[in-house]
């Protein structure tokens, strides 16, 4: 009790610290001198991200608690005495739209702090205070007192902070973050804390939006629905926190009208004539789910989903083929790094959020792989309304250089030494990640490794995956190692051009990388001096020269047994210059018709 009350006075403390000041815009630039976005360069901080960040589970009332914050660096083990200024949440420290632009390393702990009014209509109910996501261990305090902690730099997290509330108007909210990167078996995918190569600048603290919004104390948490294309059913299960005798009910709706509704916390609706998703047909289809005490609706949330089934067929041929709703589907697309030159993990806008994914489209693709990230639950939204498809990587733990990556046979390959205490982690950051977002039908493959960095346990990694998600193929190495598993993707990887080095009848054969075709464009480049790509050229038509010459080759290897290809990559990443796009998108590199063209060409081969 004496170390608590300690703990509470030293909180209290920092509140007084903290509240001294008020912050404005005018305390806010960004920071550095590094390329920049067009939505980066006007930015408005007093607006930052004001979307609603759930699509996919939305209620009405709501408050935003993205803009100024203070923070302060200190000794991880110790508090500040003061604050060293203004920070622009939900951008990471280390980025330029944050306005701070300092790195954190694994001895140091980032302070947040601020002010917030909980509106008087909201009384009566519980205050729910989320996360969409903080890099890496964050540890939240309410009016002195902690309200919780969550480590995993990937997954949204809420906390009840109903009963943490002091007396009056105003309450101080403070997260304090610590953040390891890569110097323990953390998930970190491409963030290290010397950049280079592939490898790209560490995120510390808040990264996604932050906010706050009332729910009864019987209310809905989350569901998942299951399409059966060929019964035109579909399977619902809602998680919720219900009271005896509370009814779950849950309407689905076509064009705004309702065409099935059923009662219970799972339940199996007759879709009629159902409407099928796909790249060339997107349709979504609207989900209410209620909580009902006799006539009282209790609690009420507008979600959605699509009719769609992925798996997997044998053509004449023998080869395994990914099917979309029954048909086969030659999926194609880019690497999707999903990183920015002025927000770093951290889109500067919806907009921003929404354009690689209508670019991609426009590119004539249908799949992107989101490669050792992932994204806010908007992302996915945007690839579920336009018609992506979506792999999705699970952030990696380590790089190769302490085991043998071998990548064109089954043999050579060995585990990377991971600590128990690493393992355990590693699941236990999967199943957030899994549990978070396959709630989005654009997904259709989880990749649980890429090249050997972090692997470990193979077979027990893609059971665990399965477990979490039958629903979806498992693309367990993407590049190696690989193993005899029950996985169902065999996934090379060769630069620059296509390549099929080897072959396994028993899997779907993708070439998961190729590419990398490289062109540095003067005045977007991250460093001037300092760029690196696979093969570089110094023009728009040699790049494009040579990226249909590798999609003739691809299509080729279509008849052999591939079927899904992605190249690298969709924009350039800090001095990676691989990228369609350059990195502050002011420039696509290719001539985008030609582009697209070659593109359909290659998913039509199949």
């Amino acid at each position: 009790m004496k170390i608590r009350h300690i703990l509470i006075v030293a909180m209290a403390a920092l509140s007084a610290i903290s509240c001294k000041s008020a912050i404005s815009a005018d305390d806010w630039a960004p920071a550095g001198d590094r390329i920049m976005t067009s939505w980066g360069e006007n930015l408005d901080p007093t607006n930052v991200l004001p979307e609603y960040p759930r699509p996919q589970l939305v209620r009405d009332q709501w408050q935003n608690l993205n803009g100024l914050w203070h923070y302060a660096i200190t000794a991880a083990d110790a508090e500040p005495e003061k604050m060293d200024g203004a920070i622009l949440v939900p951008f990471a420290v280390e980025s330029a739209l944050s306005g701070v632009g300092r790195a954190v390393t694994e001895n140091d702990a980032l302070w947040y702090s601020r002010q917030f009014e909980v509106p008087q209509a909201w009384a009566g109910q519980r205050l729910m205070l989320n996360f969409g996501a903080v890099d890496w261990k964050a540890e939240v305090y309410v009016d002195g007192q902690k309200a919780g902690e969550h480590t995993g730099g990937y997954a949204p997290f809420s906390m009840d902070i109903t009963d943490l509330l002091g007396k009056g108007t105003k309450h101080e909210l403070k997260v304090k973050v610590t953040d390891k990167t890569d110097k323990w078996f953390q998930p970190r995918g491409k963030q290290v804390s010397n950049p280079e190569g592939i490898w790209y600048t560490a995120v510390t603290g808040i990264w996604q939006t932050v906010w706050m919004e009332p729910v009864p104390a019987a209310h809905i948490n989350s569901y998942e629905a299951v399409a059966d294309v060929d019964a035109s059913t579909l399977k619902v299960s809602v998680d919720a926190a219900v009271e005896e005798g509370d009814i779950v009910e849950i309407v689905l709706l076509e064009d705004g009208e309702p065409v099935a509704k059923a009662q219970g916390r799972e339940v199996t609706l007759a879709v009629p004539s159902a409407r099928l998703w796909s790249p060339a047909s997107p349709y979504l289809y609207d989900l209410k789910i209620k909580i009902l005490r006799g006539d009282v609706v209790v609690d009420e949330v507008k979600g959605y989903t699509a009719m769609r089934e992925i798996g997997v067929i044998r053509d004449k041929a023998g080869h395994k083929r990914m099917t979309l709703n029954g048909e086969p589907l030659f999926q194609y697309g880019p690497l999707d790094q999903g990183w920015w030159p002025d927000g770093l993990y951290t889109a500067p806008c919806d907009e921003a959020l929404a354009f690689d994914i209508e670019k991609t489209k426009e590119m004539g693709f249908n799949l992107i792989r989101k490669h050792v990230k992932v994204e806010p639950a908007r992302w996915y939204w945007h690839c579920d309304r336009l018609g992506v498809l979506v792999w999705q990587d699970m952030p990696s733990i380590a790089d190769n250089s302490t085991n043998v990556w071998a990548n064109r046979t089954y043999e050579g390959g060995t585990d990377t030494p991971v600590t128990e205490e690493g393992k355990a982690n590693y699941y236990k950051e999967w199943s957030e990640i899994i549990n978070a977002y396959k709630v989005f039908p654009c997904i259709v493959s989880w990749v649980p490794f890429n090249e050997a960095w972090g692997q470990f346990d193979t077979e027990t990694v893609v059971q665990f995956t399965r477990a979490l998600d039958a629903t979806r193929l498992i693309n367990y190495a993407s590049g190696g190692n690989f193993v005899k598993c029950s996985g169902d993707i065999i996934d090379l990887h060769n630069y620059p051009h296509p390549e099929m080095y080897l072959y396994d009848k028993d899997y779907v054969n993708i070439l998961g990388e190729y590419g990398g075709i490289g062109w540095p464009v003067e005045g977007h480049l991250w460093q001037p001096d300092r760029n690196w790509g696979y093969v570089q050229f110094k023009s728009a038509d040699e790049v494009l020269d040579t990226y249909e010459k590798y999609a003739d080759m691809l299509i080729g290897l279509i008849d052999d047994g591939f079927a899904a290809a992605i190249y690298t990559q969709t924009t350039d990443v800090e001095i990676e210059v691989n990228g369609l796009m350059t990195y502050d998108r002011k420039v696509m590199k290719l001539d985008l018709d030609r582009l697209s063209r070659i593109n359909r060409r290659v998913i039509e081969s199949m």
